[in-house]
């Protein structure tokens, strides 16, 4: 783990880097999932930034993560959309991962939106359905937050009673209403991977009050928090994760299925932005 001092160090020259390319200001983070890049489609993109040419930046290492910081207009505001983002699971640490995020703090941006692909675990909860996130529980084993604070950013103990916005919620169900998308909302919960889980995991998860899982967005969130960012969550049910009728699932059916999904996904979150 860097220390505090080495840590803004890295934040700032990233910043002077990215800033000094970009001739708006983005009003609107975004960070786009597994399979779940296409949103970048609607963007009236002015500029594209490969994450390796960024000083301090992690590369995303996953399958169908681009890689790419996007700056442009969606729903006539401007945005920079992180088409790729990074896990737990390839080896980064929780400063690496959440480090976007510190990045679009610093560039004025105080709403994120973030999507990700899970698993169902609740019973009622089928492949293809989007999922509002209300509330998530950490399993990952850390958190993004241990260390120095950056007093700079926010406070040594964030308050989480609220950490996906619930005026970004009521605003995202009445898009989906408008548009007759069903969405459902619940519980995400984080774990490691990369591995997938065991119907015994499976049994136990669900057992906690979580209704998806996954192996992201939960740093994101913590950070996002920690320097009061307003968060709305969207996850794409990319496999039923039901123990007693388990089947196998391959990353390539993930993707498919996200894909699949994704213009609905694209639709709230195109809306949601507009209406700001």
């Amino acid at each position: 783990m860097l220390s505090r001092d080495a840590y803004l160090q890295q934040i700032a020259e990233a910043y002077e880097f990215i800033k000094a390319k970009v001739k708006s200001i983005p009003q609107v983070g975004i960070i786009l999932g597994t399979g779940l890049g296409g949103l970048v489609k609607e963007i009236d993109v002015s500029l594209e930034i490969p994450y390796q040419t960024i000083p301090h930046f992690p590369v995303s290492t996953v399958e169908s993560h681009e890689g790419k910081l996007i700056f442009g207009e969606l729903g006539g505001k401007q945005v920079m959309a992180m088409q790729g983002r990074f896990h737990y699971y390839e080896g980064y640490t929780m400063q690496q991962i959440t480090f976007p995020i510190r990045i679009m703090k610093k560039m004025g941006i105080n709403t994120l939106l973030i999507s990700n692909a899970s698993g169902g675990m609740n019973p009622l909860f089928r492949k293809g359905d989007l999922m509002i996130i209300e509330d998530h529980i950490n399993l990952l084993g850390t958190n993004p937050l241990i260390g120095q604070n950056l007093d700079k950013f926010g406070p040594r103990f964030p308050d989480m009673s609220e950490p996906y916005s619930k005026r970004l919620i009521a605003l995202a169900e009445k898009v989906a209403l408008e548009n007759r998308i069903k969405v459902q909302k619940g519980v995400f919960i984080a774990v490691p991977g990369p591995s997938l889980e065991t119907r015994a995991e499976y049994r136990f998860l669900r057992a906690t009050g979580a209704d998806v899982v996954g192996m992201s967005t939960v740093p994101e969130v913590i950070v996002a928090n920690h320097q009061s960012m307003e968060v709305l969550g969207i996850s794409v049910i990319t496999d039923e994760c039901f123990p007693e009728a388990l089947e196998p699932v391959n990353v390539e059916e993930i993707i498919r299925v996200a894909a699949q999904t994704e213009p609905k996904l694209t639709l709230i979150m195109r809306e949601v932005v507009k209406r700001l």
